[in-house]
């Protein structure tokens, strides 16, 4: 079977919006896919925001899609494929506008955000011989895969309950942060903005902004979010709360269980440390829940 992975960190180093953890956060689970699950190092791809430690792209929000985007053309033709993504770094919830619900969407170091629909596009693309594993530790990462079954998660979101981590830092940015950070003052200059910076590589939220969300087709998308649509996600001892637990999960003496397994004790680690307002969800289809993690 044919394994790929793309992993992204981003810290943002000297802005407001710095974080600690997520670089090391990339490594960690670099060194889980090779050791642990047979992934080779040249099938890794890794795109972080300082290369002091190794020579790569710079996770722009253009860098990160072409990425996936080789992923899928590689698994084509293939017998069985395996596609990896782990993103490290901020999440935002876009709310209000034409859209008629919130959408979430990560945040890359150049600010050009990937949102719920775009992986929706991406994991539509994915031929029928490979499955894609999604895993996000960012804020709102609940539902980052637009109209994926949720299995592990809220029944309802109460979307004004979003906050800080009670003093810990977070991988929590506010809609009206990024509105800010990028000069605009709602989400129809947002989305303007976008369009005029990024032309084609802007979301396809942005760019076809009343268009529905496509309606998803049968696929083996699988996404592991570090917290709910409303929540944030925390950072403990210089990596992310969920990759950490996530870690010690996959590398621990008994063997890797099914997604809802991993899911519900990852669920449980975080409470016992202390994390009471980061619940980790999982979306993916029926037969996915029972499926071993990367199997």
């Amino acid at each position: 079977m044919l394994l790929l992975a793309t992993l992204v960190g981003c810290n943002y180093a000297g802005t407001r919006r710095e974080l600690s953890g997520c670089i090391n956060d990339v490594f960690l689970m670099r060194q889980i896919l090779v050791r642990q699950f047979g992934f080779e190092e040249r099938n890794v791809t890794v795109l972080i925001d300082n290369n002091t430690h190794l020579m790569t792209e710079p996770p722009t929000g253009a860098n990160i899609k072409r990425a996936l985007d080789r992923m899928v053309q590689r698994a084509r033709g293939v017998r069985r494929a395996h596609l990896f993504f782990h993103f490290s770094g901020h999440g935002t919830l876009l709310r209000g506008g034409p859209y008629g619900r919130p959408h979430d969407a990560i945040m890359p170091s150049d600010s050009n955000l990937i949102t719920d629909v775009d992986f929706r596009r991406l994991v539509d693309q994915v031929p029928q011989t490979a499955t894609f594993t999604m895993v996000s530790d960012s804020c709102h990462s609940g539902g980052l895969i637009a109209q994926e079954r949720e299995q592990i998660g809220p029944t309802a979101s109460a979307l004004n309950r979003a906050g800080g981590g009670g003093g810990r830092r977070t991988r929590f940015l506010p809609y009206e942060t990024v509105l800010q950070h990028l000069g605009v003052a709602n989400l129809h200059q947002l989305e303007r903005h976008m369009v005029a910076t990024f032309g084609d590589d802007a979301s396809a939220l942005f760019r076809h902004a009343r268009a529905p969300v496509p309606v998803p087709r049968p696929n083996s998308a699988i996404l592991l979010s570090a917290c709910q649509l409303d929540e944030s996600a925390d950072e403990q001892d210089n990596y992310g709360a969920f990759t950490l637990a996530l870690s010690n999960l996959l590398r621990g003496p008994n063997d890797v269980g099914n997604h809802w397994e991993v899911v519900t004790l990852a669920r449980s680690m975080l409470q016992q440390r202390g994390h009471t307002q980061q619940h980790p969800c999982l979306y993916c289809s029926n037969d996915n829940v029972g499926r071993l993690f990367l199997s």
